[in-house]
């Protein structure tokens, strides 16, 4: 009798633990809603090939895409360069000293600009150029190419040259009162924001999209329509712009404060708007450790080819008809969009250091040096642009 109770006991057992695991099956089954993204997930890492951190090759293909059109043309001929003066900065390059027209639109862009080539004068060959510090290119595509350097572009639209901004030492974007002057040096940023980001470990972010900004454009209206419509999902709202005047220029609602990038890190989810052109938040938002949901892909800085949608980041379409479904596929799918965190935040880390934009300017200066066909001449009513003490500390 007592081997029959212990044979229907463990019976009972099996059958219990049985169900136990079959409802834990049927718990954990994978969402048939978000089996589209989990395939992009997969084959975008699968089909993922990581640079090697060597001399800023990670983003080498760009300018050899940016300078293809002159290689097809056979150079760059001195009347196609005087044909571009007028859209932008002249410089000139010769015998290791760098000159300047001095008209300049922006002063603390081009000293931006100028801290990096003045770093590498000693290894440049004699050579002028145009800088564009406007934020929007000079050299659409349905006009001749003209030789022009500028921060920001889209492939299909624009022959400009890019380079990295001058914002990665000075220059803007002014916040006021937060920037004033501007976002602050790209090397003192990457100490900044990780430290505020230890503050905010993945476990003790807030399960939400974040967005703050002015609106420079209407595309980012709906994202603070769904805020106020889903809080649980996304915490958005408009600051003052330039061109405010009423609660009517940020959608009926008084104007948030300015928020400084270190404070986006307590969010799991980064919103990346393009303004005019490219965004100069983006690469500050993944050093957050948070997941960087980044709108369009048609705007673009020299750094973004290299880095992959779904591999680095969250891609959102432009008009955002799907940013509701992408935020409800981050928040029940938390350990996945945290390994894109993580890859997005290492990407910034090991391949857009100080050294790394250093290096792609001097890669793209040395390239586009060769395809002038002709020879500088110094216009002795250029003035000479020397390095400062403050320049030196680099």
């Amino acid at each position: 009798m007592d081997t029959l109770l212990r044979i229907v006991g463990a019976v009972a057992i099996l059958l219990l633990l049985n169900v136990e695991t079959s409802i834990s099956d049927k718990e954990t089954k994978t969402d048939p809603r978000w089996e589209k993204y989990y395939k992009k997930i997969e084959n975008a890492v699968k089909n993922y090939k990581e640079c090697i951190q060597e001399d800023c090759s990670c983003h080498a293909e760009v300018i050899e895409e940016d300078l293809a059109v002159w290689k097809k043309a056979g150079g760059i001929l001195k009347e196609k360069f005087d044909a571009a003066k007028e859209r932008g900065t002249h410089y000139q390059i010769i015998n290791h000293k760098l000159y300047r027209e001095d008209d300049c639109m922006f002063q603390f862009r081009c000293s931006g600009v100028e801290h990096f080539v003045l770093e590498l004068i000693k290894k440049l060959p004699d050579m002028e150029f145009i800088l564009n510090t406007r934020d929007y290119p000079q050299s659409p595509k349905y006009w001749d190419p003209l030789p022009v350097f500028s921060f920001s572009k889209v492939r299909k639209e624009h022959h400009d040259i890019m380079y990295p901004a001058w914002t990665f030492w000075e220059g803007g974007p002014a916040v006021w009162p937060i920037y004033p002057t501007g976002l602050g040096r790209w090397d003192q940023q990457r100490d900044i924001i990780p430290k505020k980001a230890e503050q905010w470990p993945w476990e003790k972010k807030k399960n939400l999209g974040y967005f703050i900004g002015s609106r420079t454009s209407d595309e980012r209206d709906p994202l603070i329509l769904l805020s106020r419509k889903r809080p649980d999902l996304v915490d958005a709202q408009y600051t003052k712009n330039q061109a405010w005047k009423s609660d009517k220029d940020t959608l009926h609602m008084p104007p948030a404060q300015e928020v400084k990038l270190e404070d986006h890190c307590p969010y799991k989810y980064l919103f990346n708007f393009r303004g005019v052109a490219a965004s100069f938040r983006l690469k500050h938002l993944f050093l957050c450790d948070s997941v960087v949901f980044h709108v369009g892909d048609e705007w673009l800085e020299f750094f973004y080819p290299a880095m992959k949608p779904w591999v680095h980041y969250i891609p959102v379409k432009q008009d955002l008809s799907d940013v509701q479904e992408l935020l409800e596929f981050a928040q029940a799918n938390d350990d996945v969009v945290r390994e894109i965190a993580k890859r997005g935040r290492q990407f910034i880390w090991d391949h857009l250091r100080m050294e790394d934009v250093k290096c792609y300017w001097e890669k793209l200066l040395k390239q586009y040096a060769k395809l002038l066909k002709f020879k500088p001449k110094r216009n002795k009513n250029y003035k000479q642009i020397k390095p400062t003490a403050e320049r030196d500390e680099l």
